[in-house]
């Protein structure tokens, strides 16, 4: 909770205010009056309302669909508070996007997340906070400080709630890392549930099209948790599911990702599939009229708040885990 009369102030974009709002509840403050808006031919416009001057500033944006007007949103917020003499400006990136695009794959691609990181530095940024970046590596492309939040804390405490030890026989039970990049983080998570690891090997090739192509590790009669940074279209996540039920003869299998961004077929895919449920948090907000049945978010907002506490108040955030 933040004291009253503490210089700090909270403003948030287009992207996700509920998730902005649930912050400001907890850290017993309101959100920074302001509006942000678009001209009629799409330009970001951002007025503030009260003064930050001097301020420790917290700008609440993820950069999700749709990506470029978020992002130049969270561009000119900055740039109006910097204008302003905010005393620091922090931006809260809940989901970063562009992450992807970390590497040059082949010849002549682009590296467009230092890109992005380059453009937050120019326009005033002072520190970014964000969770599960897809590419760890995406921190050294800042030239200022980023703090990175994790998100299997929640999915552990989750599916250990779920599926408790004096219940539920945890040899029963495999994570399943969707790829090769993927085995860090799932074997991560898969220690902390005291579970076993498994590996879905797959050929990708081309943007958001995959091939699976072996399992590697044991998953014949056992509950199969997937465990990814983010899913998009959902190709790569209901073709390992598949596999894993397919192939594998797992009996059942559960999936969980920290970014839910679930463009194109995804909602289709996900109801298709043999996945009894798939957990998200709400970095990025559902879709209206889009909800399936099988999707829970769980909310990492307050995780977020504690985070911009302890950056106000100058102390170590890996506290928090």
């Amino acid at each position: 909770m933040i004291a009253y009369g503490d210089n700090i102030q909270v403003f948030c974009g287009n992207s996700n205010p509920e998730f902005a709002g649930t912050i400001c509840e907890e850290l017993g403050i309101s959100i920074g009056n302001s509006e942000v808006k678009k001209f009629a031919d799409g330009e970001a416009s951002v007025t503030l309302n009260e003064t930050v001057r001097g301020a420790d500033v917290f700008l609440i944006q993820s950069t999700c669909k749709p990506v470029n007007d978020n992002l130049m949103e969270l561009l000119v917020m900055i740039d109006a508070c910097r204008r302003a003499s905010a005393g620091r400006i922090t931006a809260v990136i809940p989901y970063f996007g562009y992450a992807r695009q970390d590497r040059k794959a082949k010849s002549r691609d682009p590296i467009s997340a230092k890109l992005v990181a380059n453009m937050l530095t120019a326009a005033g940024a002072d520190r970014v906070l964000t969770m599960d970046l897809h590419a760890a590596q995406i921190q050294g492309f800042f030239d200022i400080p980023l703090d990175h939040l994790l998100g299997n804390p929640t999915f552990v405490q989750y599916f250990a709630d779920k599926f408790p030890e004096d219940r539920y026989n945890h040899d029963d039970f495999v994570v399943v890392a969707p790829d090769v990049g993927s085995v860090g983080r799932a074997r991560a998570f898969a220690a902390k549930l005291h579970m076993s690891l498994a590996i879905v090997d797959k050929r990708r090739q081309r943007a958001n099209v995959c091939e699976v192509m072996n399992i590697i590790g044991d998953v014949k009669d056992k509950i199969c948790i997937i465990y990814d940074d983010m899913i998009d279209t959902a190709g790569s996540l209901c073709n390992a599911a598949h596999a894993l039920v397919d192939i594998g003869g797992a009996k059942e299998v559960y999936a969980c990702a920290t970014h839910g961004v679930l463009s194109g077929p995804a909602y289709d895919r996900i109801e298709a599939s043999p996945i009894q449920e798939v957990v998200i948090h709400n970095t990025i907000p559902l879709e209206r009229n889009t909800e399936s049945n099988k999707i829970k978010q769980l909310d990492v907002a307050p995780i977020f708040a504690r985070a911009i506490e302890h950056i106000h108040g100058g102390t170590s955030i890996a506290d928090l885990f």
